[in-house]
């Protein structure tokens, strides 16, 4: 018997539960391997403009900034030109991600990036994104070595890369992905975590008055890469 065995004996023990006959265990591994999808709002659209749409709309509604970028050539001055405008310094610590690696930051040599998670004494922090949901204007952040946690939360200031053909409609949809991306695999490898950020951090707990930055990154700035032409 596992440890994990263990414990799930004594929560069913605890509840009063014996063990599952065949069927009930038959019928539990059926859905655990085919899922129903939960309800979807009907505002959010089928097409990906529409999708895109309205997750600028929603993201831009909770006070983060958006631009745009072709390819990823464009992404030294994008945020050259986001951190003059914010009076910010020009130095980041970005992640170490394959569509940030191919990033050519020689165009802004006046930009001072240097890779790995945040300890916290960063200001700036740069960030690909696993996807996006347009439903609630929110980022999916997938953790793991090339998306460290620590820099959704620790720099005052996030900056982060979505890819416009990376933005589902609803949660329902990134759920399929991940499980798209792990369905076959003798031992999938899923994330630790997925850290769901809708606009910077705030809190209301003041007199009911919303601050933003109270316990993460009072500035989120969302270059979404468009390279999706539909």
């Amino acid at each position: 018997m596992s440890s994990r065995s263990d414990i799930l004996g004594n929560i069913r023990q605890s509840l009063g539960r014996g063990s599952l006959d065949a069927e009930k265990q038959a019928a539990l591994r059926t859905r655990l391997s085919h899922p129903e999808r939960g309800i979807q709002p009907d505002r959010v659209p089928t097409d990906s403009a529409g999708q895109a749409a309205l997750f600028e709309s929603w993201a831009e509604t909770v006070n983060a900034s958006i631009a745009h970028i072709s390819t990823l050539d464009d992404i030294p001055d994008a945020i050259g030109d986001y951190l003059t405008s914010k009076n910010l310094p020009s130095s980041l610590r970005m992640a170490e991600h394959d569509s940030l690696k191919a990033v050519p930051w020689s165009k802004r040599p006046t930009l001072d990036v240097d890779t790995g998670p945040s300890d916290g004494a960063q200001s700036v922090g740069l960030s690909a994104a696993y996807g996006a949901v347009a439903e609630t204007g929110t980022l999916i952040m997938h953790s793991g070595p090339q998306s460290p946690t620590t820099l959704n939360f620790l720099p005052a200031n996030h900056i982060v890369l979505l890819h416009r053909s990376d933005i589902a409609g609803s949660y329902e949809d990134i759920w399929a992905r991940l499980r798209a991306e792990n369905d076959g695999d003798e031992q999938p490898i899923m994330p630790r975590t997925l850290n769901m950020i809708t606009g910077p951090s705030r809190t209301g707990d003041i007199e009911q008055t919303i601050y933003l930055g109270a316990h993460g990154p009072l500035n989120l700035h969302i270059l979404i890469l468009d390279d999706d032409t539909e």
